[in-house]
């Protein structure tokens, strides 16, 4: 058994990130190339590659790879000197939201993407405030330098006033976006010059050249870099780790990952600045230490990650403690004991048998059907920690089987998207059990669950989209009234929540109006928040 003194530094060793952007902001890119960097692959493609060039490690569903997006969390960790990073990727998309926000709810930095001619995006501020919210430190990259963009001077304004946190260059680019020749090191007070190779498809050379060097080469674009980096600095604009890890400032790289250029200095950064894993706090609001007995959290559930044996991984973030392959923990949802014999360690798609875990690791636990996103496992002395965010659905669907010879693999099907919450799942006895009520945040969640369904279940469906826009919770004692409603009706979500749906919320005030108070609420029950 591994001491506490053991677990405390193994666990310093450890940085747990996610990386977060708008769509098309190069994330998935960029999870590829920090990889590649970190020799854990020895090739990249991009998510658009073409020919021989295979689709990203980090967006290994079908519908990833054939639309270039990424449409569900994926971890993957590597080892950069003796550092441990354990890497996040987040679906950009804001239909797959509520996905993100459970992944950012198990790390401890986030690696927040910008693209570089549209700046701040809609979905880019949101994310930025669920980091506001948690406290969590955020680094920015701005992404895709070799393209044509705004001025890098423009960005950082945007930022600082738009988000409300100061940038704080650790490097700065020399030469215009769509220009990108390298970046200034404001350490050496050189340049690092970067050179392309094929495609992008390995590492980027790279060159470190002193003042005098680079001025030589690059003329006016370098004199131009070294006096706006100047007037950052003389600003303040300089990174303090104690205000970083405040979130009150962010650090900035300027990056093309489609290149690899300026990715090792993220890595480094990651390495360097992202805080490692600290004292968990529970339900109780009292901080778990990291060299504790063990616990950890579910953060999210995925099946079909085996095209074989189409089986089920719950995702743990290892909180406190050491974990170790094949003891037997206490699920503090039940009580009752739970066996880790199936324990691995996740790269995309890929996978290994692990034998132990510290403190900001991800374990993949295969075939873990008692396990649902939210819920604890420990050893030792009880904790739960905090469940995780239920959005409230704004889109719904009836769900039906087009085959009903097919019904068995149907009834499987939904119940296991229920339980990775790719969608929520509604019943009614008006309905049955055949014709469920499949409520989305965003549509797209819609046509991820139906092929899901056909090409991993083999239970092709037909989905008739229903005119109700608004969900509350209702009472059990107003739910028969509600549901007698024209405009309205009450169903049951998988978790025993009674939901109300209506078509407007001109119906949901009038309804309200005859209801005693109280007797419908906003979907924002225990750890739910807000849809987006």
């Amino acid at each position: 058994m591994s001491s506490d003194a053991d677990v405390a530094q193994e666990a310093t060793r450890r940085r747990t990130f996610a990386v977060i952007s708008h769509p098309d902001a190069g994330k998935s890119t960029l999870t590829e190339a920090l990889a590649l960097h970190a020799h854990a692959i020895a090739e990249a493609g991009a998510v658009h590659g073409k020919g021989s060039r295979r689709g990203v490690v980090s967006d290994w569903l079908d519908m990833e790879q054939s639309r270039g997006i990424s449409i569900t969390s994926a971890a993957l960790q590597f080892t950069v000197d003796d550092v441990v990073l354990n890497l996040l990727d987040t679906p950009g998309h804001a239909d797959f939201s509520e996905d993100t926000y459970r992944v950012l709810s198990a790390v401890d930095c986030a690696v927040m993407l910008l693209d570089a001619s549209k700046g701040l995006e809609p979905q880019t501020l949101k994310l930025f405030e669920a980091c506001r919210a948690r406290r969590t430190p955020v680094i920015t990259v701005i992404n895709k330098w070799d393209r044509p963009g705004q001025e890098p001077l423009a960005l950082l304004d945007e930022i600082q006033d738009r988000l409300g946190i100061t940038p704080t260059p650790l490097n700065w680019p020399v030469g215009i976006a769509g220009d990108f020749r390298g970046v200034v090191n404001p350490q050496t007070g050189g340049m690092t010059q970067y050179t392309r190779t094929p495609g992008g498809a390995t590492l980027a050379g790279r060159e470190e050249l002193d003042a005098d060097e680079a001025a030589r080469r690059h003329g006016v674009d370098w004199e131009t870099a070294t006096e706006e980096l100047d007037l950052l600095h003389s600003s303040g604009q300089v990174h303090d780790q104690e205000t970083f890890l405040a979130a009150m400032t962010t650090p900035v790289l300027f990056t093309a990952a489609v290149l690899n250029f300026g990715v090792a200095e993220l890595l480094d950064t990651a390495a360097q600045i992202a805080p490692p894993p600290s004292a968990w706090v529970d339900v109780e609001g009292t901080a778990r230490p990291v060299d504790a007995d063990f616990s950890g959290f579910i953060f999210k559930v995925q099946t079909g990650m085996d095209r074989s044996h189409r089986d089920r991984v719950a995702f743990m973030r290892v909180c406190s403690g050491k974990f170790e392959r094949g003891a037997v923990l206490t699920h503090a949802a039940t009580g009752r004991p739970f066996p880790t014999k199936y324990a691995q360690s996740v790269f995309g798609r890929e996978r290994e048998t692990i034998d132990e875990a510290f403190p900001g690791d991800v374990v993949g636990l295969v075939n873990a059907h008692a396990l649902n996103v939210g819920d604890t496992l420990h050893a030792g002395p009880a904790v739960t920690y905090p469940p995780l965010p239920r959005f409230t659905p704004e889109h719904f669907a009836t769900a039906r089987i087009r085959d009903t010879g097919r019904s068995k693999q149907f009834r499987r099907g939904i119940e296991m998207l229920d339980q990775e919450g790719v969608v929520q799942v509604l019943v009614s006895d008006r309905r049955g059990a055949q014709s469920p009520v499949l409520a989305a945040v965003g549509p797209m969640q819609f046509e991820v669950a139906s092929h899901r369904l056909q090409h991993e279940f083999g239970a092709e469906i037909v989905l008739e989209p229903l005119s109700y826009a608004l969900a509350q919770r209702v009472s059990a004692e107003a739910a028969p009234t509600v549901d007698r409603t024209h405009g309205a009706e009450v169903l049951e979500r998988t978790d025993g929540v009674l939901v109300a749906l209506f078509v407007n919320r001109w119906r949901l005030g009038s309804v309200a109006a005859d209801l005693p108070e109280g007797s419908l609420m906003p979907m924002l029950g225990s750890g739910e928040v807000l849809g987006t």
